[in-house]
């Protein structure tokens, strides 16, 4: 539990029931075990907090990176382009005319 042997969980038991008494060991044992049970239960308390601080941490590096990941495919797909409505054929696009040597913007060009 402690790191304590058993050998040296007896070596105290003995120690105990000589200096305390046999009349006294029970109220003394009792309050010892009351108050090893407020210090585990403080120190679950304790764990449990840095426990929920550090899923909170994760959680807010999970929605930064969300956020940022959504910023690029909202870039990449602006809501205002073209986008053919499903079920229909795409047009073709136009067939390059080497003759032309116009400069086009790109989304304008043929291609090739």
């Amino acid at each position: 539990m402690f790191g304590v042997d058993s050998t040296e969980f007896l070596i105290v038991a003995v120690l105990a029931l000589i200096f305390i008494g046999p009349k006294d060991l029970p109220k003394v044992m009792r309050t010892v075990g009351y108050w090893v049970g407020r210090m585990r239960g403080m120190a679950r308390h304790f764990t449990s907090g840095l426990e929920n601080m550090m899923r909170e941490a994760e959680l807010e590096e999970m929605e930064k990176k969300w956020r940022e990941e959504n910023e690029r495919i909202m870039r990449l797909h602006p809501q205002d382009a073209y986008y053919p409505e499903p079920g229909q054929p795409d047009e073709m696009p136009p067939v390059a005319d080497p003759s032309v040597e116009e400069e086009l913007p790109p989304e304008k060009r043929p291609l090739p």
